[in-house]
C-alpha cells in the first residue's frame, strides 16, 4: 500500500467519523448538516489556513538581501526538487525548527527559527529544508491541515453532544430527529474525538516518515538530514517552543514539551524510527 492510498483512506475514515457523529447528535438531518460543515471548512482551510499558521507562529518574511544564503540555499532545492520559489520567513525562536505551509506549490513557504540557521551546519540545514520542500512536493501541508481542522471539529461537536444532555436532560432524541439518543451521544462524546485525534496523527506520521524519505532524495544525503533531526529533538526537549499548539504538528520535529504518555499520542514520529530509516537509506546510497 502506497503512502498517498494510505492517506487518502484515513482521510475517508476521518470523513466518516465526523458523518457518524453529526448522525449521533442530530440524526440523518445532522450528518448532513455535518458534511456542509465539512466541506465549508475544508474550503476555507484551503484557501486561509497558510496565513493563519504564518502569524500564530510570528513570523516574518525575510527578503533576499535580509537573508541570502537562506535564500540561496532553498532556491537551489527547489530547482532540485522541481519546484517553484516558496516564500522564506523567519521566526525569532533561539530553539531551532521549521515548518513548511501553503495550499500548493505555487503558494508555498517555508519557516525557519533563528536557532536554526545558527546551530546547524550547513548540510544539516540543507537536509532540513529539504524536508519542508518535501511537504510541499507531496501536498503534505493542505492534507494535514484539513485533517487538523476536521478533528477539531469533531472536538466541537462532541462538547455541542454534552451541552445538549446537559440542558436536554438526557431525553432521547430517536423518535425527533433520528440521533443516536444519551446512550449515543455518550459514545459520541467519549469515542469520536479519540478516533479523530488517532486518525489524524496517523496522516501527521505517515507524511513525516514520506517527507524524510522525499527530503532525503531532494538533498542527497540522508545522514545530514537525520543528524539534524537529532539534535532539534534534544533541543526541543530541553527548551519547548512557545507555540500554540494547533499548529505543533506542522513543525519537522515536535515544539512542546510531553511526557511518554503524551509521546504515545504524538502527530510526530518516533525520532529513533525516522533516524534509523534515513540510516537506512544512506545505506541503501551507498549500495547503489
Amino acid at each position: 500500500m502506497t503512502s498517498m492510498i494510505k492517506t487518502g483512506m484515513l482521510m475517508a475514515a476521518l470523513t466518516a467519523v465526523f458523518m457518524v457523529a453529526g448522525q449521533f447528535l442530530g440524526g440523518s438531518n445532522g450528518m448532513i448538516i455535518a458534511l456542509v460543515i465539512a466541506v465549508g471548512m475544508n474550503f476555507f482551510a484551503y484557501w486561509f489556513s497558510d496565513k493563519m499558521v504564518l502569524k500564530m507562529s510570528g513570523a516574518r518574511e525575510a527578503t533576499p538581501v535580509e537573508a541570502p544564503v537562506l535564500h540561496q540555499m532553498v532556491a537551489r532545492l527547489a530547482k532540485r526538487a522541481d519546484l517553484p520559489m516558496p516564500k522564506v520567513y523567519i521566526i525569532q525562536q533561539d530553539t531551532p525548527n521549521a515548518f513548511a505551509t501553503g495550499r500548493d506549490p505555487n503558494h508555498a513557504a517555508v519557516a525557519v527559527t533563528t536557532g536554526l540557521t545558527n546551530i546547524l551546519k550547513k548540510d544539516e540545514l540543507e537536509g532540513v529544508l529539504a524536508h519542508e520542500l518535501a511537504h510541499i512536493k507531496n501536498r503534505d501541508i493542505l492534507i494535514s491541515t484539513v485533517a487538523a481542522t476536521m478533528a477539531g471539529a469533531i472536538s466541537a461537536m462532541a462538547s455541542m453532544a454534552q451541552w445538549a444532555m446537559i440542558f436536554g436532560g438526557g431525553r432521547s432524541q430517536d423518535d425527533d430527529t433520528g440521533g443516536g439518543g444519551i446512550i449515543g451521544s455518550i459514545a459520541m462524546m467519549i469515542l469520536a474525538p479519540l478516533g479523530a485525534s488517532l486518525i489524524q496523527m496517523s496522516i501527521s506520521r505517515s507524511r513525516e516518515y514520506q517527507a524524510d524519505a522525499t527530503g532525503a532524495a531532494i538533498c542527497g544525503h540522508p545522514q545530514s538530514l537525520a543528524s539534524a533531526l537529532q539534535q532539534l529533538e534534544i533541543y526541543n526537549r530541553q527548551r519547548p517552543m512557545n507555540v500554540n499548539p494547533a499548529t505543533s504538528q506542522m513543525y519537522i520535529v515536535n515544539p512542546l514539551s510531553g511526557g511518554q504518555l503524551a509521546n504515545l499520542f504524538s502527530t510526530h514520529p518516533p525520532m529513533q524510527e525516522r533516524i534509523k530509516r534515513l540510516g537506512a537509506l544512506t545505506l541503501a546510497n551507498r549500495s547503489a
